[in-house]
């Protein structure tokens, strides 16, 4: 198992918008590497705890724990059920929480996880290493529901085409390896003119199909505003547009930015609640050429930050809204 030191993408950028503090409590959602919770757990005397859906990735944790004592908490589990596993950690609210999303380098660099067309694996992509596999879902997914998949989570044209390719081979044999899929899916999708791998798109289609990624990032996210402490941050980075869709769209609605009803139509008058969180990044923030020179992986990361506002700074919005 590697045990390299894992540079995180924007980490300078997520430290800032996270401002740990001595004496804070503090999430790492996705511990992945641990590269984040390395960064926070060196920059303030604070606590932090992290999950991991993958085994592999809470057993490679114990090196930093142990760097950490009685500071770093490793919790196996998914994200969506961050609630359940700190209640059962004796934890009620958080001064921060961070999620660096989608695949880990550990994961997208191991062929046996079946996560990259770059090498030859067996056809799995679970993250959690239980439930269905990518490879179950090529081998038994109607024609339909392949290229709804393919369609909606890859956001790919060619989605029946890739679809009708895949049944069409597995009437042959079963898929069982990265490499054949890969295969299948490029002997049907012209060559992009931006040099991406024609494969990408349903390899990450297939992804968020098999662990559930999009329902995970939904039920995290309302589950992380409540654990939240007044003044607590939440910090996101995603790494394509349906996660960063998402986030953007919560957190605008939770910082009151969601449209009001036309003055035009009629109807009682619409007084929206004072919002109980503030947008720390308007637009999302980039990574700068120099780190996409140095770690290509990061060039469609997008970074936004959401804060809850104190008991006070609520009230006197409110008050301000009243008159």
């Amino acid at each position: 198992m590697s045990t390299a030191r894992h540079i995180p993408v924007m980490g300078a950028e997520v430290l800032q918008l996270l401002a740990p503090r001595d004496g804070g409590r503090y999430l790492d959602a996705t511990f992945g590497g641990g590269g984040h919770a390395e960064a926070i757990l060196s920059a303030a005397a604070c606590t932090l705890w992290a999950i991991d859906r993958d085994p592999e990735a809470i057993a490679r944790g114990a090196a930093l724990a142990a760097r950490f004592p009685g500071r770093l908490h490793l919790l196996h589990g998914r994200f969506g059920e961050m609630r359940k596993l700190l209640q059962d950690a004796g934890v009620g609210s958080l001064d921060g929480i961070v999620f660096d999303l989608g695949v880990s380098s550990f994961q997208l660099d191991e062929p046996r996880r079946g996560f990259s067309f770059r090498a030859d694996g067996p056809l799995d992509m679970r993250m959690g290493q239980e439930g269905r596999s990518a490879a179950d879902l090529v081998n038994q997914l109607s024609e339909d529901e392949l290229a709804r998949i393919f369609r909606e989570f890859g956001e790919e044209r060619h989605a029946p085409r890739i679809a009708r390719a895949i049944i069409a081979a597995r009437k042959r044999a079963p898929l069982s390896s990265t490499g054949e899929l890969a295969a299948i899916v490029r002997s049907v999708v012209p060559p992009d003119a931006s040099g991406i791998d024609a494969a990408t798109r349903s390899f990450q289609a297939l992804r968020i199909a098999v662990n559930d990624e999009l329902g995970e990032l939904s039920r995290a996210l309302e589950q992380a505003k409540d654990l939240l402490a007044p003044a607590g941050r939440v910090v996101v980075l995603a790494f394509h547009s349906l996660e960063d869709r998402l986030v953007k769209r919560f957190m605008a609605a939770q910082a009151g930015r969601t449209p009001k009803p036309s003055r035009h139509v009629p109807g009682p008058d619409f007084q929206a609640p004072a919002p109980m969180f503030r947008l720390l990044t308007p637009h999302a923030l980039r990574p700068s050429a120099a780190e996409v020179a140095a770690n290509p992986r990061a060039r469609s990361a997008r970074l936004r930050a959401l804060e809850r506002l104190a008991e006070n700074s609520v009230a006197t919005t409110s008050h301000a809204r009243a008159a």
